[in-house]
């Protein structure tokens, strides 16, 4: 299987963002009367890094305290510390320390997305399902008229995708871009985390019904790869449930095997004129047009992975 790929994302202290002393309050928990938070979208998986949580536990025990919400059976739904809490019980140990704070549903959901966000490696699923959890909460708390939450206080105004991207250190366009991927069907959420589908192919195929897309992915698994010139003809089959299969491979066929047009873009003086001395060579507008497109390709790669 191809290697997973995560792209690695800086935010604020868990303390910071929940404004909770990193051991003051803390109190030892039984780890069987903490449950995972509901619709956890960040995977906990026994690979080499978890176990070496594991060893580090059992030298060292939990340095960090786990972060939990009480509910009404004296049990708590895990807020930050999905990991720490597999590795701890898999060291063998009964107790796990941990802060304990009320929280409403929101702010609950806001707090492990933030949390989680810290982690080194985010897959492309993790973090779509998370940006639309947390654009959820966000809109329900925009909604209510009593919220106080901070995050809807001091940024009246904003659309929730811009508060998320601010945030995020992304744009509103690239958080959008995430939540269409779960529109997919797994088999091809699959492929975008093993890196075997471009996000900007899969955007394009979450616009499709679930029949396309595993039509779709029976063509990708055929051929090994898709192109997204070669999705562009799907479009208007959106809405639309008319097309066949064979059609549909018919369609992708066509546009694979469609050659090239060459491209040619030319400017007039007058043109140049508006960007450029008059003293400048040739080459020399040349070098600084090209300097400029590399850095627009440049911009516009990072935005497609």
């Amino acid at each position: 299987m191809a290697q997973r790929v995560g792209q690695k994302v800086k935010l604020s202290s868990i303390d910071e963002l929940l404004g909770v002393p990193s051991m003051e309050g803390t109190v030892d928990l039984d780890v069987m009367t903490i449950y995972p938070f509901e619709n956890h979208p960040f995977r906990v998986v026994d690979d080499e890094k978890m176990d070496e949580l594991v060893e580090s536990i059992k030298e060292s025990g939990v340095l960090t305290p786990v972060l939990v919400r009480p509910d009404d059976e004296g049990n708590y739904e895990m807020i930050s510390g999905h990991r720490r809490l597999h590795a701890a019980k898999r060291a063998g140990l009964r107790k796990i320390p941990a802060i304990i704070k009320e929280m409403t549903n929101d702010d609950a959901t806001i707090a492990m997305v933030n949390a989680n966000m810290q982690r080194e490696e985010i897959l492309p699923s993790e973090k779509a399902f998370a940006y639309k959890m947390k654009l959820e909460a966000i809109r329900r708390q925009g909604k209510r008229p009593d919220s106080t939450c901070v995050q809807v206080e001091h940024k009246l105004g904003m659309k929730s995708r811009d508060i998320i991207a601010e945030e995020m250190g992304t744009s509103a366009v690239q958080v959008s871009r995430y939540i269409r991927l779960t529109e997919l069907i797994p088999k091809l959420l699959d492929m975008v985390d093993e890196g075997r589908l471009a996000l900007s192919c899969a955007v394009e195929i979450s616009f499709l019904n679930h029949t396309y897309q595993q039509w779709v992915w029976e063509y990708i698994h055929e051929n090994g790869m898709i192109k997204q010139e070669q999705l562009m003809d799907l479009r208007q089959y959106r809405d639309d449930d008319s097309l066949t299969q064979e059609q549909m491979i018919d369609i992708l066929i066509q546009k694979r095997a469609t050659p090239q047009i060459k491209k040619k873009v030319t400017f007039n003086e007058r043109k140049l004129n508006k960007y450029f001395p008059a003293y400048y060579s040739q080459s020399e507008i040349e070098r600084i047009m090209i300097s400029l497109l590399e850095e627009w390709k440049r911009t516009h790669e990072s935005e497609d992975t």
